[in-house]
């Protein structure tokens, strides 16, 4: 990243922003021209990253797509470095290096050529309500009108099925057919559920998607919940996003984990389990679609009413008999077990 220095060489603070949280790359990327403005995509690992499939997306992202950098956060005012120690590389005689924590905005080109941000890096321990407004500032600056939040949980699902996902956010319609929590409750916060929130509240669209992992491979590489996070991106914005790669890594995952599965009974007798679960699931899940289906089809409660009361009208008409001439109730045979009467409304 370049870096602009006064004519005394002291340096020039015009790129940085928000209290110095960040510092912007010079020249800025060009984002170009869309029908919309920009998507914005946070993937912040460090909370919800089971399976590191946030970390996964993110690297996968900038490596197989154009991509600039276009700021830099500042780690030492957002990190507590006690809570979650660097790694330092020792020789045996010396330290040869640290793997300090990097929290990064990257414009990025999909496979059309539509531009899109990418927020990635580790999630900030402190200051989350200074780190949620540059964002927004940031966001008003390319003119972004959707934000997308990926997060990866770990759940009782096998990894013999495929990776499911959870969607939420400020505008439904966009959410399409993703299936939702639906259960209200209260939830530890994370820095990603409150760039939601905020730019939520700010106006733009706002939503989130949530991968399952398998609860036994959260501490590993899981490739396969990393390509269904993208898929979903793709489903609810539009960008063209490759997942080939990813696919191909989760094969090898696959392969290798039903090797380790087949040798130990124990964990076969788990996976099996977790499988006849998925798979009821699933069926309810279907069951009760078709059942959304038929309802759908059905009169609506006005529509119920009017006819019910042309049916009593009809009923009662001429003579005010309601077993007479055809009306329901009125049958031929006195033994069909309603005496001759109406049957009851």
């Amino acid at each position: 990243m370049d870096e602009r220095t006064a004519d005394d060489g002291s340096r020039d603070d015009a790129s940085r922003g928000d209290g110095s949280l960040y510092e912007l790359a010079f020249p800025a990327p060009a984002m170009g021209r869309h029908d919309t403005g920009p998507v914005l995509i946070h993937a912040l690992d460090g909370f919800a990253d089971a399976g590191h499939a946030v970390a996964l997306a993110a690297a996968h992202l900038r490596n197989s797509l154009e991509s600039d950098l276009v700021a830099t956060f500042d780690t030492d005012e957002l990190m507590d470095y006690r809570s979650r120690r660097p790694m330092v590389d020792f020789s045996g005689e010396t330290f040869t290096g640290v793997a300090m924590p990097t929290l990064t905005l990257h414009a990025v080109r999909d496979a059309n050529d539509r531009p899109f941000l990418l927020l990635s890096g580790s999630e900030p321990d402190l200051r989350w309500e200074k780190f949620t407004e540059a964002v927004r500032r940031l966001a008003d600056r390319f003119g972004v009108t959707d934000v997308v939040g990926l997060n990866a949980i770990p759940m009782a699902v096998p990894h013999t099925r495929p990776a499911s996902i959870t969607a939420h956010g400020s505008d439904p319609d966009i959410l399409g057919d993703l299936p939702r929590w639906g259960t209200a409750m209260k939830l530890p916060a994370s820095a990603s559920m409150l760039l939601e929130l905020r730019l939520g509240q700010g106006g733009r669209r706002a939503s989130g998607l949530s991968v399952h992992v398998p609860h036994y491979l959260s501490q590993t590489d899981y490739p396969a919940a990393a390509s269904r996070l993208l898929t979903a991106v793709t489903a609810i914005t539009g960008l063209d996003l490759p997942v080939a790669a990813l696919d191909t890594a989760a094969e090898r995952v696959r392969e290798q984990v039903d090797t380790e599965v087949s040798g130990n009974a124990e964990i076969e007798t788990v996976v099996t389990a977790l499988e006849q679960q998925y798979d009821a699931f699933q069926q309810a899940q279907t069951e009760r679609a078709s059942l959304l289906a038929t309802e759908e089809s059905l009169p609506s409660g006005d529509e119920l009413g009017a006819e019910l009361e042309r049916f009593l009208a009809d009923l009662h008409q001429g003579d005010g008999n309601p077993g007479s001439g055809d009306q329901p109730g009125s049958g031929d045979d006195p033994d069909d077990g309603t005496g001759g009467r109406p049957f009851p409304i």
